[in-house]
């Protein structure tokens, strides 16, 4: 093969510039620290680097974004939480000094405006957010929990299921003693009665007198028979009004369901009550309208299948809306193929019974306390006469008047004693919630440790796939240089002869 001037020259100049080139690339690495800047340059490299550009790009969601928000959420929750234990564990303090029987009556009062105030904070932890999403809602993070402010226009009819357990024993009081007809001397004594029913109390009592609960119908009920067949009933339902059926005598037949529309309670008749309990009747349903809510009472969409209808103060009805009960967790994707329920739920934790146990609590010291001023105004009568005949009269009255007063301070005691029982359940509650928020982030921060350990084992392999060691390309580098500088060097002296010079 003949090899001719032109031929060497071409070949020196690729020789010259495959050096430069190999010159360039480790000059690029010695910048970057990186070895390819193109994926041609080793295309295994490339494919390995995005594979692990896509994990690690994974991880660092997980860990620098999910896990954060979702810690920051539980710990809003569970802040929460122990706070409504300390509230409730106050609350069961206060019901345990009031089931004694040595307190007086302004003792009693001051435990009752104690329990109010704590009944508010604790329904106020409900109303917790984080970031401007309330956490105990479920989907719904953007409303409160209850209602800011008196609402007397919107109306819900709402859904309520029961239990055979939810049906308790109350008394009811009659012929109570009033000072008017103490002093009408024409008016004849009558004893106080008590009346035992048992009853289920609605989560809500009428908004005002003039806006009383509407529209329940029929009672519905389901039960296992005793091959384990589910089997179904219902009951009619009659509707009145705690003054009005009081005014009856507290009579209800044995097969009659009453609704009083003003305090939200259903009372059972015998027969209904048996047959409930016996069959341990497990879903125990009635439908209702209530129209006006006060501030801080649960909203019904958090707790029942309803239905609002939002009413202006012109009393224009708006749209309606539905709501249907379903539990609303809300999950955060934490790790690959991993997923943890970051919300409780306020029906997990809490709902209207402490309010209305409160408020029964309330009713029920003000009544003694009543009870016990008409045996003392009665007794400064009777001081203030001497008439015979006057005082005879009077002391009928002052047995009527401390009948009354004697049932209603045992009808406090019982109170104060089943509120004791009452909390401890109601606290036992969200002790379980703490306890399942504390698992919840003890799971959690496991998870943490793991991806964070993952993040550095696959930063450790992208390292190790795309980057050089600064040293390793100062050889190479210097290497290629020297190659580089040597075909200058040989290129220089191939062309300083030619045949002419032999000639």
């Amino acid at each position: 093969m003949r090899i001719t001037n032109n031929i060497i020259v071409k070949n020196s100049k690729y020789n010259i510039n495959s050096n430069k080139v190999s010159v360039d690339k480790y000059n690029t690495q010695m910048s970057t620290q990186k070895k390819i800047a193109r994926a041609s340059e080793d295309p295994v490299v490339a494919i390995r680097s995005l594979r692990l550009a896509d994990s690690l790009s994974e991880v660092n969601q997980y860990y620098e974004k999910n896990i954060p928000d979702a810690e920051s959420w539980m710990d809003v929750t569970e802040t929460s939480l122990s706070n409504m234990k300390d509230i409730l564990t106050d609350m069961y303090r206060q019901c345990v000094n009031g089931a004694t029987d040595t307190l007086t009556a302004d003792d009693r009062e001051a435990i009752v405006t104690s329990l109010q105030a704590l009944s508010e904070q604790f329904y106020a932890e409900g109303n917790s957010d984080y970031a401007g999403r309330t956490v105990f809602t479920g989907y719904k993070t953007n409303e409160t929990l209850t209602f800011s402010e008196d609402d007397s226009n919107d109306i819900y009819t709402l859904t309520e299921v029961f239990t055979y357990s939810d049906i308790e024993s109350q008394d009811y009081f009659g012929n109570e003693v009033s000072i008017s007809d103490v002093t009408d001397t024409t008016s004849t004594v009558t004893m106080p009665t008590s009346t035992t029913l048992q009853r289920i109390r609605l989560s809500y009592g009428a908004y005002s007198d003039d806006q009383p609960l509407t529209d329940p119908s029929e009672l519905t009920y389901s039960y296992l028979d005793d091959s384990g067949e589910e089997q179904s009933g219902s009951y009619t339902v009659t509707t009145t009004t705690k003054e009005d059926w009081e005014d009856g005598g507290y009579a209800v037949g044995d097969d009659e369901v009453l609704f009083l529309a003003d305090t939200g309670e259903l009372i059972l008749g015998a027969n209904v009550s048996n047959t409930l309990t016996q069959s341990e009747a497990y879903d125990i349903s009635i439908t209702y309208m209530k129209t006006g809510f006060e501030a801080g009472e649960l909203k019904p969409e958090h707790y029942f299948s309803c239905t609002k209808t939002e009413v202006t103060a012109d009393g224009e009805a708006l749209d309606s809306v539905t709501y249907e009960y379903e539990d609303q967790d809300i999950n955060y994707t934490v790790a690959s193929n991993q997923t943890i329920t970051v919300n409780t739920q306020a029906h997990d934790v809490f709902d209207a019974s402490v309010a209305r146990d409160i408020k029964e609590l309330t009713e029920a010291v003000n009544k003694a306390q009543a009870a016990s001023d008409k045996v003392t105004q009665i007794e400064q009568m009777i001081a203030e006469t001497d008439d015979e005949d006057e005082i005879e009269r009077l002391n009928s009255w002052l047995e009527a008047a401390k009948k009354e007063s004697d049932y209603y301070e045992e009808y406090v005691q019982d109170k104060f004693s089943n509120a004791v029982g009452d909390f401890t359940d109601y606290l036992a509650d969200v002790n379980l919630a703490v306890t399942d928020c504390g698992s919840r982030a003890q799971r959690l921060s496991l998870t943490k440790t793991r991806v964070n350990a993952q993040q550095e084992t696959i930063e450790e392999l992208k390292s190790q796939n795309e980057d050089r060691d600064i040293s390793d390309i100062i050889i190479d580098y210097t290497a290629a240089y020297n190659a580089y500088t040597a075909s200058l060097t040989a290129a220089s002296k191939i062309n300083q002869q030619s045949l002419l010079d032999f000639i």
